[in-house]
């Protein structure tokens, strides 16, 4: 059983303690950790360190030579690294969600009209001709604004790119569909 004259001294010099800790490590958490195994060492000894007569001395070696000791295990160990970017698991039930965000995160860097006709084919299932009504522009124009906004959609979440290099060489019909007179060119 420790006396109260440990509970004595843990509240007389306990700021001080916080203070040389958090000067030791730069860093709250750290300090605070720091300063509790301080106070351990410090109570298993503590008949030891009263009858001596400096146990706040007692108190800064130890908190010293426990930060060095610490300092120095973490310097044997590999260094981690933050992972940046999350790799996909094969069986990930989450994945649908990564991918639903990293789609709404990339619609909105698309152009205003762009977005609508994307929004208005996929999630409203809408007809050329229903979309063209609703934004005053022809059929064509919505067929060629849905292209470029499923271009720029494929080339933000990595398709284009992998796609191309599995992709066979085009001929002329299939670009055509099959009708002839029209120039694969």
């Amino acid at each position: 059983m420790i006396d109260s004259s440990f509970d004595d001294f843990v509240h007389g010099h306990i700021a001080s303690l916080e203070r040389y800790a958090y000067a030791l490590t730069s860093d709250r958490h750290a300090a605070d950790d720091l300063v509790q195994e301080t106070l351990i060492r410090v109570a298993g000894a503590w008949r030891r360190i009263h009858e001596d007569g400096n146990p706040a001395g007692y108190a800064t070696t130890v908190m010293f030579r426990t930060y060095v000791s610490f300092w120095r295990a973490r310097r044997r160990r590999p260094q981690t690294v933050e992972m940046t970017i999350e790799p996909r698991s094969g069986h990930d039930d989450f994945a649908s969600v990564d991918t639903r965000l990293q789609l709404k995160q990339v619609l909105r860097t698309l152009p205003k009209m762009q977005r609508a006709v994307l929004v208005a084919t996929y999630l409203q299932d809408f007809t050329d001709d229903e979309i063209a009504h609703m934004l005053g522009r022809t059929a064509s124009t919505v067929r060629s604004l849905r292209h470029r906004g499923l271009k720029t959609l494929s080339v933000a979440l990595g398709y284009e790119a992998s796609a191309q290099a599995h992709a066979a060489p085009v001929t002329g019909k299939e670009v055509n569909r099959g009708e002839s007179g029209i120039s694969a060119a």
